[in-house]
């Protein structure tokens, strides 16, 4: 069995850093859907982020898993960030639902207490 590969086993949790980073960021654009109570529906920084961040995740799994199918042994750091990658797909993959979802208010605009919080 080979040693370790330092800078790919690295590019791992790297990679999973910057998909958390960018979930992280697309919940922080959830507030471009509504304006003066208008949905304005998902802005373009929402479609990349939702996309971007499961696409580092998946980046991350199969570079671990290509570290492993060479026989060249992933340093600890790059095995604890390859066991978050699930859990982070699960949220990233229901956040890209969401992007895509239907207007929640039905084409009406605010509707509840967003309403009623917008008259005062």
């Amino acid at each position: 069995m080979a040693g370790p590969t330092p800078r790919r086993s690295l590019l791992v949790p790297v990679l999973v850093v910057a998909s958390a980073g960018l979930l992280a960021a697309h919940f922080s654009f959830d507030g471009d859907t509504f304006q003066n109570c208008r949905y304005l529906g998902p802005s373009t920084r929402m479609y990349v982020t939702a996309w971007a961040a499961p696409a580092c995740a998946l980046a991350a799994l199969f570079l671990l898993l290509s570290l492993r199918r060479r026989r060249q042994r992933p340093g600890a750091l790059a095995m604890a960030a390859g066991c978050v990658v699930p859990v982070l797909l699960l949220a990233q993959l229901a956040a890209l639902y969401w992007v895509y979802e239907p207007d929640p208010a039905g084409g009406q605009g605010c509707s509840g207490l967003t309403r009623a919080a917008a008259r005062y």
